[in-house]
């Protein structure tokens, strides 16, 4: 039987979060899903609004907000590069200081703290695939830096808060994820060319489409979360999460295509500065100590993502204009 925990989630109205939220509320826990709405949306959790164990706090983590609580999930970050290069300065500040105050939170009430680290601490990298042994290859001052050292800086913080204070720390390195409720002007691969499928535009692709990228369905990468929060204390991590199955982004591109139809075409434009051209997860840490691993083909995630975008889209109005 599962016992009731109180559970914070920064972030819990993104994409992440609000899947987060939703799952461990339907494990029978009550949730407190503290966003600032940034990137994140009341749409995305309306639907948990009725649930009685269910709160919602509009706050900015980077400021200290003191609640009694049994666990924490730290996902509060916009995560792509059209959205934390917009503000780069709040991107590293809500990493650092949003670290530092959910790690201050996490201190006083002596409970887990779970942090939303990423792949990209690992750069443009000189290793393939990454086991979470890899230091990286991060450019500290490019115009990804903020994300990456941001999220590079609160690892540090996380595991000296554990070394100095003995707190029990979760630590999980996400890799590319896709699923619904992505953001649909995210700029990240999946969302961009399933809603340029879904308009009938080009399909817009960044260099020659041979760099590489793994993706993995958002309900793997939760069950990912909860295992690691639910492991012993001794598993700090960090810990990659992701789909160690490896596609080149023309492949993702022309998968789609097949999948939606239509008229669009590949468009290719030059690569941005500090684009990574390999990222793939070594995942042996995840299934020793967590027995876990994808378990969503891609082609029946993006059937799943795909519905979801086309409703949104007919939703919103904004299909007309293509069809």
């Amino acid at each position: 039987m599962h016992i009731r925990k109180r559970v914070l989630v920064t972030g819990g109205a993104g994409f992440l979060g609000s899947h987060l939220c939703e799952f461990l509320l339907a494990r029978g826990d009550h949730v407190i899903c503290l966003d600032n709405y940034f990137t994140g949306t009341r749409d995305n959790i309306a639907h948990l609004l009725s649930n009685p164990y269910f709160e919602v706090i509009r706050h900015d983590i980077t400021f200290p907000i003191y609640l009694e609580v049994d666990q924490i999930y730290n996902l509060a970050c916009p995560a792509s590069p059209i959205h934390y290069q917009k503000d780069p300065v709040q991107t590293t500040k809500v990493s650092v200081h949003g670290a530092i105050n959910v790690l201050g939170l996490a201190k006083r009430l002596r409970v887990p703290v779970f942090q939303a680290s990423t792949s990209e601490v690992y750069g443009d990298p000189a290793v393939h695939p990454q086991p979470e042994e890899y230091w990286g290859n991060v450019n500290p001052i490019g115009i990804r830096s903020c994300y990456d050292e941001g999220k590079r800086c609160a690892e540090t913080l996380f595991f000296d808060y554990h070394r100095q204070h003995g707190l029990e720390i979760k630590v999980a390195r996400i890799f590319n994820t896709y699923g619904p409720r992505m953001h649909p002007n995210d700029g990240r691969v999946v969302s961009n060319f399933i809603v340029q499928a879904l308009r009938g535009e080009p399909i817009t692709i960044y260099g020659e489409g041979t760099q590489t990228r793994s993706f993995c369905f958002v309900s793997d990468l939760i069950d990912g979360f909860v295992r690691l929060m639910g492991s012993p204390t001794s598993v700090t991590g960090p810990i990659n999460l992701g789909n160690p199955e490896e596609f080149s982004i023309r492949e993702l591109a022309e998968i789609v295509l097949a999948e939606v139809g239509g008229r669009s075409r590949l468009v290719f434009h030059p690569l941005p500065s500090d684009d990574p051209r390999q990222r793939r997860p070594e995942i042996s840490k995840a299934r020793e100590l967590l027995g876990w691993q994808p378990k969503v083909q891609l082609l029946d995630g993006l059937r799943a993502t795909i519905a979801h975008f086309d409703k949104e889209l007919r939703r919103t109005g904004s299909l007309q204009a293509a069809e």
